[in-house]
């Protein structure tokens, strides 16, 4: 298919697939005129290259996923769905990640303070100072072994 019925049929516009090509996440040979001609299989590419963009996977995770694709024929069920899996921690990391963010910003929205070098909540003793500058209680556990904003039983 031509690049503009690869845009259509995918949504996506012709410059991003021109810069997925130079990615290396999908690939189209040229005609005698030196235009483009993709395999039908960079359709189901150009929707995975989408639905790991909207889940937060990085262009290079997408392309070594790829390159672990079967070159000799066009991908599977099975195939893909090896490839999805190999998602699966990254994504629940990055779930459980959101969650608790949105559990502590709601902590701290809600008791108004708004300073984390004087809320008792999350940052008793200014236990964040030692750590640098940065949000590191949006990112990782308290030197306490806990999440911020929990309560130790």
């Amino acid at each position: 298919m031509t690049i503009g019925e690869l845009s259509r049929r995918s949504g996506v516009s012709q410059s991003a697939l021109r810069f997925y090509e130079r990615q290396g996440l999908i690939s189209a040979e040229r005609t005698d005129g030196n235009q483009r001609r993709y395999h039908g299989t960079t359709l189901r590419k150009v929707a995975v290259i989408q639905a790991g963009k909207a889940a937060g996977i990085p262009l290079e995770r997408i392309r070594e996923a790829f390159d672990a694709l079967p070159t000799d024929r066009p991908p599977t069920k099975r195939d893909w769905a090896r490839l999805s899996r190999s998602w699966a921690d990254e994504l629940d990391e990055r779930i459980a990640m959101l969650q608790s963010i949105r559990g502590r910003l709601t902590t701290c929205i809600g008791c108004g303070c708004l300073s984390l070098k004087t809320c008792a909540l999350l940052n008793p003793g200014d236990e964040a100072a030692h750590l640098g500058g940065g949000a590191h209680y949006l990112r990782r556990v308290s030197p306490r072994g806990r999440h911020p904003g929990t309560r130790a039983l």
